[in-house]
């Protein structure tokens, strides 16, 4: 009863935003909300079922963006002929040095290991640069006010969900092979510096997707606004329910990405707990309780850390995906750790931590939470200095504050939720 009181008053409160502001801005809110819920399961299984804290998700969202315009954008063909081939072959290099390192790492000893492995990565990034830099150069070259990248595959959009899963996978198995030893504190540091290095990358690399240049106009598996503008059978259909063909053509394409998004959800919602309720989760809960009496059982704990934090990191990548097609651009820039590791967090603490269903409702309730704190603080300034002479320098100070109660709201909603119910709106069971 607890559950369907708190979701029902979420969607009271999307469908008020409905009726008092107007059913775009609902949707809007109910869609990220939807992504936002995606991206708190891909949290909830490492911190709630595990106890992985990994502060990196803004990283594997970023990767999951990436694939959106790797998979979906034409290539482009003048950048393949100009350096594409070159920059093929010079990432291919880069890798055949670090397994060449490896190799020589593990299969000598004394000062002979560490002479050849630092010989072979010093000659290895020579030639490596040797071959990559003139590619890249020639690449960015290329009409660099519209593409100045090497494109896409110029497949269906939706591909790149999935795509973006796999790729947010296999950083985190790069990730957690070289990081899952360590401590809690000392992993959290070192996943907040990876996903660091790969918006980095993501901007300063202008071939791969063209930096902070951004990459626009992203193909979408829903109809564009204004196709449905000019179909006539579709304005018949919005003059009927007393819509204008504008606004009833946004507000189409908005709940079919809602549809989209929430199979998405649904779909990784009951896969989560079916694994939660699996033997496999209550072992992993085991290990996360008591890593010592698992160990003593005979379970390979660094490998299940391993194995969730992949399976997590996937759902991230597939939410990050999905906002990028909901954006229709990838904006390295706009990739922010308050936005996306600390607004996760919030939602997995305040939801409850080890809850499937309760990450969902705080994906929601957080996300709206987020949008709609501005404009209410603004009005709650605005009554609060109603009274007050203009020019005033405390009613100036009063509303320029207003940007502020976002964080000072999640602030206290965090507080609170720690204070008064520690294990969240929805507690695991």
């Amino acid at each position: 009863m607890r559950t369907v009181l708190l979701f029902g008053a979420v969607a009271c409160l999307i469908l008020g935003t409905g009726f008092l502001q107007s059913w775009n801005s609902a949707l809007l809110i109910l869609n990220m909300g939807l992504i936002s819920a995606v991206m708190a399961l891909g949290v909830n299984l490492q911190w709630g079922l595990a106890g992985l804290f990994n502060v990196g998700v803004m990283g594997f969202v970023a990767l999951g963006g990436l694939a959106v315009v790797l998979i979906s954008m034409p290539p482009v063909g003048a950048a393949w002929q100009a350096g594409g081939g070159g920059i093929l072959l010079g990432l291919v290099l880069g890798a055949a040095t670090i397994v060449a390192a490896v190799l020589v790492w593990a299969r000598t000893s004394g000062k002979l290991r560490g002479w050849g492995t630092a010989g072979v990565l010093l000659i290895g990034m020579v030639i490596y640069r040797m071959v990559l830099d003139p590619s890249v150069e020639a690449v960015e070259a290329v009409d660099p006010a519209l593409a100045g990248y090497l494109g896409g595959l110029g497949l269906p959009v939706l591909l790149a969900w999935p795509v973006g899963g796999v790729l947010a996978a296999g950083a985190a198995y790069v990730i957690g092979k070289t990081a899952l030893g360590l401590r809690s504190d000392y992993l959290a540091i070192a996943t907040l510096g990876i996903a660091e290095i790969v918006i980095a990358i993501l901007k300063n690399e202008d071939w791969l997707a063209r930096g902070v240049k951004n990459v626009i106009g992203l193909p979408r598996p829903v109809p564009y606004e204004v196709d449905l503008q000019n179909d006539p059978a579709f304005v018949e259909r919005a003059a009927g329910f007393g819509l204008d063909a504008t606004t009833a053509s946004t507000i189409y394409v908005k709940i079919e990405y809602g549809l989209l998004f929430a199979a998405v959800l649904i779909v990784l919602l009951v896969l989560s707990q079916l694994a939660l309720n699996s033997p496999w989760g209550r072992m992993m809960r085991a290990i996360r309780d008591n890593e010592t009496a698992a160990r003593a059982m005979g379970k390979d704990v660094t490998a299940r850390h391993l194995q969730v934090f992949i399976l997590g990191s996937a759902i991230c990548g597939v939410a990050g995906a999905m906002m990028t097609t909901l954006d229709g651009q990838l904006t390295p820039g706009s990739y922010q750790p308050l936005r996306y590791t600390f607004l996760i967090w919030v939602m997995v603490i305040v939801g409850g931590s080890g809850n499937n269903l309760g990450a969902v409702l705080g994906g929601f309730l957080i996300w709206f939470l987020w949008v709609q704190v501005e404009p209410m603080g603004h009005l709650l300034m605005s009554l609060i200095t109603a009274g007050m002479a203009d020019g005033s320098w405390l009613k100036a100070h009063l509303l320029d504050s207003v940007q502020h109660m976002r964080l000072l709201t999640m602030g206290i909603i965090l507080l609170l939720v720690l204070r008064l119910n520690p294990r969240g709106l929805l507690p695991e069971r």
